[in-house]
């Protein structure tokens, strides 16, 4: 993985702050890179990511600090977050980067297009009635002060699935059916239905033309955008209410439903992103959980492209 060029496309996308009037210069954008890909790697919060830097030789190799008396602290690795946020750019410009670099190694999307979505938790806020209702609104209660507003999530949200309610945010994911490479994304608060984030997530390189989703896809407005991008239908079917679906239904489904398991099974991308921490996250707000699921789905890529060039021969 050539991280220089993902440190580029981020100076493009997020251009470092100017130092022209003084003060200390910034690290530069391909040690803190390659330290953000490190955290994330192995579920480090920036005070974890400042010890494990000062303790373990190989982190400091791999970020060129072997030589280096200064190393990165914890509210460095927060200032270079907040950066690529109020930029505004930086999650996308690392995700596309790694992308780049996986289509040039011959990897390209291919044997389809598979859509899912997993339930990313969040802290959960502890509000009262009043403040729940205005938060809902998208409004901040006026008897907040500024430092209390920054510890309040006001973007996650509750939804239910198989009975049980969870809190957080919602990860889309497509996934390309040869490879089980993330090839789009996008992040939103967990109650957010699936199927309306269809059209962020399609992916018309792809190099065979079926779509492959489950029964939460099921609606006219899907089908008419997979007919205009050429892609096959490959939604599962959902029972009208009060009726049960037919036998050539249901055979479709399984057929549809054991293509999709290569993202929901255990052993793949959901379960790959589980072991990075993917499963929750810990900021505030949905630009900066938004930041940390881009680049997991990131670091996701490049762990499978590691694997996949041993075993896997690239197109």
């Amino acid at each position: 993985m050539d991280f220089e060029q993902v440190a580029a496309a981020v100076d493009a996308a997020c251009p470092r702050p100017d130092r022209s009037k003084g003060g200390r210069p910034p690290y530069p954008t391909l040690v803190m890179v390659k330290v953000l890909f490190l955290q994330v790697l192995y579920n480090l919060s920036d005070e974890q990511a400042e010890h494990q830097l000062l303790d373990r030789r190989s982190f400091q190799r791999f970020c060129g600090l072997a030589d280096e008396l200064r190393i990165p602290d914890a509210r460095t690795v927060w200032l270079f977050k907040q950066r690529l946020v109020q930029g505004g750019l930086g999650a996308q410009a690392i995700f596309e980067a790694v992308q780049q670099q996986l289509q040039a190694q011959g990897y390209i999307p291919r044997g389809g297009q598979i859509v899912d979505a997993t339930i990313v938790r969040a802290p959960i806020q502890h509000l009262d009635k009043e403040e729940k209702a205005l938060v809902q609104q998208g409004v901040v209660p006026l008897e907040w002060g500024a430092k209390k507003a920054r510890h309040k999530d006001c973007e996650a949200r509750w939804t239910k699935k198989h009975g049980k309610s969870f809190y957080g945010y919602k990860l889309h994911a497509n996934v390309d059916a040869r490879y089980k490479l993330i090839r789009r994304y996008k992040v939103t608060a967990a109650n957010v239905d699936d199927g309306n984030t269809l059209p962020k997530v399609i992916d018309a390189s792809n190099t065979a033309a079926r779509l492959y989703a489950d029964r939460g896809y099921d609606r006219r407005a899907s089908r008419e955008l997979l007919a205009e991008h050429g892609c096959k239908d490959g939604i599962a079917r959902r029972a009208p209410v009060g009726e049960k679906l037919g036998q050539r239904a249901e055979a479709r489904n399984k057929a549809i439903n054991r293509r999709r398991s290569r993202v929901d099974s255990v052993e793949h991308v959901f379960a790959g992103l589980r072991h990075l921490g993917g499963k929750t996250v810990r900021a505030i707000g949905l630009a900066r959980n938004e930041l940390a699921i881009a680049i997991k789905c990131a670091v996701y890529n490049v762990k499978r492209l590691t694997w996949l060039r041993e075993n896997v021969p690239a197109f």
